[in-house]
């Protein structure tokens, strides 16, 4: 048994795609599926803001990607948003200040959807949380999970559509978050009843030293069949990803990655 770090890639079969949106845009992104068997269920996965080096290879996505395929079954789609880059490459087009990023929303989905990839669930992060509320609530989603949600750009009018979906909605708070926090965050998703807000102790917004603790609760509601807590140990074959690769990027959004 060897012991999964943060670098550690599992078994998957993962393929670089191209997401084509209606407004005439190509995004750079990736789907990860279990290795030898059919998902049981699909994380879409929407990253935190590119102004403030937010990416799909963001540290909670690019571990989902690289882990949850082999330890829970799930396939995980990961893209940047018009004009975000990654060591993926960039996505066509520029930062719309999620505008123009509902479109994008709209090509994951769709993508999801012609490839018949099952059980479709939302995992939003910060800026990705403002896109799953705003243009998730699909009637192709099943759910969503919202990590730090800011809740500066949904409006209550967004609530309302997830209120009345009834779709289930579950939003991690840090305990030391910067813009949202466990109280304040009751009071705002008191207005979709089946919300569940679960506040995390000694968390801050970029979840750095919280990423199992995030993987573990992401899985609990997508794949309830799955043992938890996550293995920390696999038996089998293991790459690992190359930390130098993100050493150019903003702290920010590597804080957990060691520079070289």
């Amino acid at each position: 048994m060897t012991l999964i770090r943060a670098n550690s890639i599992l078994p998957a079969r993962r393929e670089a795609l191209r997401l084509e949106t209606a407004d005439g845009l190509g995004l750079v992104a990736e789907v990860a599926l279990p290795l030898d068997r059919d998902p049981v269920a699909t994380l879409i996965c929407l990253h935190p803001l590119p102004t403030h080096g937010g990416m799909m290879d963001s540290h909670i996505f690019r571990k989902a990607a690289w882990r949850l395929p082999a330890l829970a079954d799930l396939a995980v789609l990961r893209f940047n948003t018009r004009g975000t880059s990654s060591v993926q490459g960039t996505s066509d087009g520029a930062f719309d200040n999620g505008e123009g990023e509902r479109f994008d929303v709209a090509a994951a989905l769709e993508y999801a959807e012609f490839h018949e990839l099952p059980r479709v669930w939302l995992l939003g992060w910060s800026f990705g949380t403002e896109l799953t509320l705003k243009y998730g609530c699909d009637p192709s989603v099943e759910g969503a999970i919202l990590l730090s949600p800011p809740l500066r750009k949904a409006e209550p009018a967004d609530l309302a559509v997830w209120a009345e979906s009834g779709r289930p909605l579950t939003a991690l708070i840090p305990e030391n978050d910067d813009y949202l926090r466990p109280a304040e965050a009751e009071e705002r998703f008191a207005a979709i009843p089946q919300a569940e807000v679960v506040g995390v102790d000694g968390a801050k917004h970029l979840w750095v030293g919280h990423a199992e603790l995030v993987l573990d609760e992401v899985v609990r509601r997508v794949n309830p069949a799955a043992a938890l807590p996550l293995p920390t140990e696999w038996d089998g074959e293991m790459t690992y990803g190359d930390a130098s690769a993100y050493a150019d990027r903003t702290v920010a959004a590597f804080a957990d990655v060691p520079r070289p």
